[in-house]
């Protein structure tokens, strides 16, 4: 990388050196503070996605565990739902800004 830094073109004008993000040009600044409300629901996003990962190739093949394995599933699941009840009650997902978790 280095070689070709120093053996490459360097050709710079004004396209090349502007910031470029999906097709628009940036308005604002790049340090703009979020709410937290999106990092909890990336959060729970994730979780429950990881629940898919699980959950899934167990569906596929239930037929061929046993019911040690049935019983460690319906455990894995009800622990999800208390975590989708417990974000519920604090209002993760409620996405209202007005009276908002965190305003």
């Amino acid at each position: 990388m280095t070689l070709s830094k120093i053996l490459g073109p360097f050709r710079p004008n004004k396209n090349k050196l502007d910031p470029y993000e999906s097709g628009m040009d940036p308005v604002g600044e790049a340090a703009d503070r979020y709410s937290i409300s999106f990092y909890l629901v990336a959060i729970a996003f994730i979780v429950f996605d990881l629940e898919v990962v699980f959950i899934y190739p167990w569906a596929v093949s239930f037929l061929d565990y046993g019911l040690g394995t049935l019983v460690s599933m319906i455990i894995f699941i009800l622990e999800l739902y208390v975590g989708l009840i417990y974000l519920i009650k604090k209002g993760t997902l409620d996405w209202d800004m007005k009276k908002g978790m965190f305003n």
